[in-house]
């Protein structure tokens, strides 16, 4: 029985990862910020599939808390073999209207919970000899710049550079860590064919529509195999070739 723990798992992409791992037999951990309900309902979800689920509130912009939660997961699952950093939000920001508040919330929601949820799931990776896999969600925001997105977009930026490093700092312990960049995805709704293409903008997406939790979720799941054992340090776009031609999300 493997183990994985999601940070913002609740809902959105979070969700769609959590619940492919279950249905793989992953014992799965996940964190949520304020919707305990729906967190409840994915714990029951994820049990139906015969496998353990750990659900924790965490607000993972306050210091000390993405160690704290991180420990208490790994002592929950009885160890760790993947690490998916999910959580976090989306903010349009103008830089004449930015604020202090605004960038430090940012920072230690969108960057620094990553790094410090990996470093204590790679700890307990190497301490126990596990082969792990560590991924950052982070998007194609972080390859092609867009107006009011100087935090946002420059922070998942950030991630794709520190999981480079991350990835030489831990490939001589077979750790590797990589970073899934979804395009648009359809967070909300049932994801039926209609649902994904139903506006303008979706449909000039090369591919004709929107992504899905799932897709997202597979795409993890095969980088936390035995197939995927060669990649690492990679960024690995989910876009429906989204930005191929460049176009604007507007």
């Amino acid at each position: 029985m493997k183990r994985v723990f999601i940070t913002g798992g609740s809902r959105g992409i979070g969700r769609g990862i959590a619940t492919v791992f279950a249905e793989n037999g992953y014992d799965v951990a996940f964190t949520y910020h304020t919707a305990e309900e729906e967190a409840r309902s994915l714990c029951e979800e994820i049990e139906s599939h015969g496998v353990r689920a750990f659900m924790f509130q965490a607000s993972l912009e306050e210091k000390g808390v993405a160690e704290a939660v991180t420990e208490k997961a790994i002592v929950a699952l009885g160890g760790i073999d993947a690490l998916i950093c999910n959580a976090g939000r989306t903010v349009h920001n103008h830089i004449l209207d930015t604020t202090e508040e605004d960038c430090d919330y940012l920072y230690n929601l969108n960057y620094r919970s990553y790094l410090m949820c990996a470093k204590v799931a790679a700890r307990r990776m190497v301490a126990d000899g596990t082969e792990g896999s560590i991924i950052f969600i982070t998007s194609t925001r972080s390859m092609r710049a867009y107006p009011e997105d100087c935090l946002y977009g420059g922070l998942k930026a950030a991630l794709n550079r520190s999981a480079e490093s991350l990835a030489l700092d831990l490939a001589k312990y077979r750790i590797r860590v990589n970073c899934i960049a979804p395009g648009n995805t359809a967070i909300r709704g049932n994801f039926t064919p209609e649902e994904l293409s139903r506006t303008p903008f979706q449909r000039r997406i090369p591919l004709g529509r929107s992504g899905t939790p799932r897709e997202v979720g597979m795409l993890a799941l095969y980088l936390c195999s035995d197939a995927a054992a060669y990649i690492t340090g990679d960024i690995i776009k989910i876009d429906g070739g989204l930005i191929l031609p460049g176009m604007p999300e507007h």
